[in-house]
């Protein structure tokens, strides 16, 4: 597949995710993190508008003036932006102004991919890409917190659960010997600059679950008392369930008796032989002290990952997101897009079931404050 057949999948997917949607969902941002779907297509838009349009295209006209200060998301060195919390408010443009936008920048990048781009054109519009399919993630897990927030829990999409993702292997674990292993993306294909330099890293023995935590192991934790524990919780993640009454995962509900989770296919019974998503890191760790495991590093993660079933849910690993040996950042707004995030959050390792296609690779570094489970996140345990 060449660039641009690439580029035009990509961004005709984010529309075919849309498809689904009400017009008023557009707009709706029910949280600070949960950003709208008309945000979500016109700050992809402008991303290829922003670095490469401006950049490469002679005398390139923006679309509107206001667009780049509407839906910058968080480039200091773009310029001006709204704040994050008001990204809901924007009712003006309209939906189908945006969408015009989007065909707008979509024809100017199309031309200059006709003319024989060079390789840093090309290098900046397959950032643009992973850039969207990223945002593809977390239009699906945007809506869905939406929805899932509507009192009447209206599906999405029939047959979209994402949820009820069984186990493809049985729990078993694998012994990884101590040693030196090399950690970190190689090879020419692409990869975020976070993945780069590639270094060695020495473990102990280990051995690691085959099996991600089903939602049957995670009701027994729930109903012998796992979030009525303090001594199973960190401390931020007690303080965190105490003040948020925090007592199941992410769009768990009891009804008539039975547990029952919101799904992008409305409300249904908790499958028991499903994976357990929707989790913060404070209660993957917790569930983990009450197995008397623990949850892997990520470096024990990669080392392993051939050794087992993955891509199902964002598996929360115990490393704090930080830099690698000789990571760099690019200059300018392009630099800002990791780096600066290198603290107070927790690496995840893997992929979801929300992933987009050819999105996902072992050394995919993720990263989500401790008390953040929006995603479709899981837990994959080690023995202590």
């Amino acid at each position: 597949m060449n660039i641009l057949e690439s580029y035009l999948l990509t961004r005709n997917y984010t529309v075919t995710l849309c498809d689904p949607l009400e017009i008023e969902d557009y707009v709706v941002q029910p949280s600070e993190f949960a950003s709208p779907p008309k945000w979500h297509l016109a700050h992809t838009t402008w991303f290829f508008e922003q670095f490469i349009l401006d950049k490469y295209q002679e005398n390139y006209v923006p679309f509107d003036k206001d667009f780049a200060y509407l839906f910058n998301s968080y480039y200091n060195n773009a310029g001006d932006r709204i704040i994050r919390t008001n990204r809901g408010n924007i009712t003006r443009p309209g939906v189908d102004k945006v969408y015009e936008y989007r065909t707008y920048v979509d024809n100017h990048i199309k031309k200059m991919l006709a003319k024989n781009p060079s390789k840093e054109l090309i290098d900046l519009v397959v950032l643009g890409i992973n850039h969207e399919q990223q945002h593809q993630e977390l239009l699906l897990t945007d809506i869905k917190y939406t929805l899932g927030n509507n009192p009447t829990f209206p599906m999405y999409k029939e047959d979209f659960n994402l949820l009820d993702i069984e186990n493809d292997t049985k729990q078993e674990f694998e012994k990884v010997a101590s040693g030196i292993y090399e950690i970190g993306h190689q090879g020419d294909d692409f990869c975020y600059d976070n993945e780069l330099g590639r270094h060695k890293v020495y473990v102990e023995d280990y051995e690691i679950s085959t099996a991600l935590v089903t939602n049957a192991e995670y009701i027994e934790f729930i109903e012998s008392g796992g979030y009525k524990d303090f001594n199973l919780w960190l401390d931020e993640g007690w303080y965190w369930i105490l003040e948020n009454n925090i007592e199941a995962p992410l769009y768990w509900h009891k009804v008539n008796g039975d547990w029952c989770y919101f799904t992008l296919s409305g409300l249904k019974k908790v499958n028991p032989k499903a994976i357990v998503g929707h989790i913060s890191f404070f209660e993957a760790a917790a569930f983990a002290e009450w197995k008397k495991m623990r949850l892997p590093t990520e470096f024990e993660w990669e080392i392993a990952s051939d050794s087992f079933s993955w891509g199902q849910r964002w598996e929360w690993t115990h490393s704090a997101y930080l830099p690698y040996p000789k990571f760099e950042k690019a200059k300018g707004a392009i630099g800002e897009y990791n780096g600066k995030f290198m603290m107070n959050k927790m690496v995840l390792r893997g992929a979801s079931t929300a992933t987009s296609k050819n999105h996902s690779r072992n050394t995919y570094r993720n990263f989500f404050h401790a008390s953040e489970r929006w995603q479709f996140t899981g837990i994959r345990l080690v023995k202590k």
